[in-house]
């Protein structure tokens, strides 16, 4: 059986959602190894996409290990984790005294990985300003440090991954769609475990020894009420369901086996398959049904002023994803740049500008003139 583990060592992927094991039994899974290896003997930029647990860190890491970057940085960053505000200092850098970051000079996650892989985890969560850098640092080999006036070489291979379509995202302008070219260089789809049933009782094994070793020396097994089970769940949370289902059922089980009873299975649903990748319409109907939903619960809860708050949310978000630009902004509302201005100033995302004299005076000045125009052409 081929076994792929996640290391130990942190890293700043959240290690709740991670799978820490891949094992290559079923079908599909072969070919995704192989998918595998054919990305790993050249340098391009590798998009991995798959649901959420379905092992897509692991498969970087292979990515890696089998390249000519082998025995470089591997450095894995969860954009999901990185604040808007400071994201590009993270993975970008930046020069001492650079507003209000400190003193001292930052050395980037980028360089951190020089001659190696940087790992971006959910590159759709990374604010559109920090991708246009990430850009830059794909096409020139070059990191745009915050504050500086050169940029600074870098040399590393980018794995993206993600579990949203982002061709959803870009039809909709929350990613850009020449970064997403760029990141096509060798896409990798990364099966849900439920569509590689043959891997399911291998890895349920794996975890099982592995955690029934710290418990005690005698091994663990599974009864067949247990395998049934295991294979005929959906499988929502993939394999780090599954190895939260094992890690409950030891601490329940009796004399070493595992039967069927002592497993504890979700009833979620399985997610939507991020791999079909859905037309844009379907996303935004989906989207705009969760919207619906969430405004009819706050008219539930009688809440005051919901249409004023609603419209306050949709045009300072709006104008935060346009990189606080108002002709962007009221552009992709399809509103007029003086209502997003008023809105705004109103909720307190742009300060007002200061009131002073002269301008009235100009007012009063400008009447006075007209006054005197009138008069002029009734004598006339």
């Amino acid at each position: 059986m081929r076994l792929l583990t996640l290391p130990t060592p942190e890293s700043t992927t959240a290690p709740t959602e991670r799978a820490r094991a891949l094992v290559f039994e079923d079908r599909r899974s072969q070919q995704l190894l192989q998918r595998v290896k054919q990305a790993a003997t050249g340098d391009a930029t590798v998009l991995l996409a798959g649901e959420t647990g379905t092992g897509k860190e692991i498969l970087a890491r292979y990515v890696h290990d089998l390249g000519a970057r082998r025995g470089r940085p591997f450095i894995a960053v969860s954009c999901a984790a990185l604040s808007p505000a400071l994201a590009e200092g993270e993975l970008f850098g930046h020069e001492p005294g650079t507003g209000a970051r400190g003193p001292a000079p930052r050395r980037s996650l980028i360089e951190a990985a020089e001659g190696g892989t940087l790992y971006l985890d959910e590159i759709g969560d990374l604010p559109l300003g920090a991708q246009a850098k990430l850009l830059r640092v794909m096409q020139e080999r070059e990191v745009p440090r915050l504050g500086a006036r050169q940029p600074v070489p870098a040399d590393v291979r980018v794995i993206a991954a993600t579990s949203v379509p982002l061709e959803d995202m870009v039809a909709v302008g929350g990613f850009r769609e020449d970064l997403l070219s760029r990141l096509n260089g060798a896409a990798i789809a990364a099966p849900a475990l439920r569509e590689r049933p043959g891997d399911i009782l291998p890895l349920a094994r794996y975890f099982l020894g592995m955690y029934g070793r710290r418990l005690g020396p005698a091994p663990c097994v599974l009864s067949s009420s247990a395998a049934e089970r295991l294979l005929a769940h959906p499988w929502p949370g993939n394999i780090r369901e599954l190895e939260h289902v094992i890690q409950k059922a030891l601490l329940l089980c009796r004399a070493g086996r595992v039967t069927g009873n002592d497993l504890r299975l979700t009833s979620l649903p399985p997610k939507a398959p991020a791999l079909a990748l859905p037309g844009a319409s379907s996303r935004l109907d989906a989207l705009m049904a969760t919207l619906e939903s969430t405004i009819a619960a706050l008219f539930e809860g009688d809440h005051p002023n919901v249409y004023e708050r609603v419209e306050e949310v949709v045009v300072r978000v709006a104008y935060r994803r346009c990189e606080r630009n108002l002709g962007h902004t009221a552009n992709r509302l399809g509103v007029s740049r003086d209502l997003v201005r008023a809105r705004l100033l109103q909720s307190g995302e742009l300060a007002a500008p200061p009131t002073s004299e002269p301008p009235a005076t100009l007012s009063k000045a400008g009447e006075a003139r007209a006054a005197v125009r009138e008069l002029l052409t009734f004598d006339s």
